[in-house]
């Protein structure tokens, strides 16, 4: 069963996040997609502050031979919380709670468990790793459901800036989970989406397939960059917010004839979508 559990646990890998962070903000909710993303980006960076400041150990930290190398291969940094956990949670629970559609939630739950699950099968986390991470992914979700971050005036520069200035002065060495939290960060609460999604099958394939392959040149574009460069905390914070400012804005751009920017711009209201 270990090849199911690892296509299971793969599900957390950071390339899923971005498709499904992409495809949520162009096709169902440009604000919403905002809100997801910071809220996600704030999750990311309390789930690092949190595995290097207790630096607790995994359960084959002591003995190799309690999990395999695959498995071992999907776990970076000390144990507790759960990355995977906590941010399935948080990025599944967050569309679950914006859209608040009984089969939607019991998609995103039934995803979320098999994925923590995954993580407890592999033998890759002790239960307290993932129950913990699974506690603070809900409440990041909360926060992408129920807040809305400020977009405007000078707010809209300021908390980017921090962020950037932050990356910039960490010290060489640090975790690249901190520069890669900060940029996200840095890069969702700067975008402002004004398009409104497709309304046609056709439109929603085009946007899916040409966005997707635009956001992913993008992303291993950038992380073919030398080493010794994009391993600079700084350059690693502006790599992601790149990133997200391409799929937020540069997409929308590029295909804006089936991303038209205007003021219907769709909101998760209630149970529904609406423009």
């Amino acid at each position: 069963m270990e090849p199911f559990w690892l296509a299971v646990t793969n599900l957390g890998r950071d390339e899923i996040f971005i498709v499904a962070l992409a495809l949520y903000t162009w096709l169902v909710s440009p604000r919403g997609g905002r809100n997801l993303g910071t809220a996600f980006a704030l999750s990311y960076l309390v789930n690092a502050a949190l595995k290097y400041g207790l630096n607790l150990p995994r359960p084959f930290t002591n003995d190799p031979a309690a999990a395999s190398e695959a498995a071992r291969a999907t776990a970076g940094g000390p144990g507790l919380p759960s990355g995977h956990s906590q941010m399935a949670a948080t990025l599944w629970g967050g569309v679950a709670l914006q859209l608040r559609r009984p089969w939607v939630t019991w998609a995103a739950a039934a995803l979320v468990a098999l994925i923590a699950g995954s993580r407890l099968v592999l033998n890759v986390h002790y239960p307290s790793d993932v129950i913990v991470g699974l506690t603070l992914g809900v409440l990041f979700a909360l926060v992408a459901a129920r807040v809305t971050f400020p977009q405007g005036g000078a707010l809209r520069w300021g908390p980017p800036l921090g962020a950037l200035i932050v990356a910039a002065l960490m010290p060489a060495g640090a975790p690249r989970e901190f520069a890669a939290g900060l940029g996200m960060a840095a890069g969702f609460w700067f975008v402002q989406p004004r398009f409104t999604p497709p309304t046609t099958v056709s439109g929603r394939l085009i946007v899916a397939v040409a966005g997707l392959a635009v956001v992913f040149a993008v992303y291993f574009g950038l992380g073919a960059l030398p080493a010794g460069i994009k391993e600079v905390g700084l350059v690693r914070a502006l790599r992601y917010a790149l990133l997200v400012l391409v799929a937020a804005e540069g997409v929308p751009l590029l295909l804006r004839r089936w991303l038209p920017v205007g003021p219907a711009q769709a909101t998760v209201t209630g149970e529904r979508v609406v423009h």
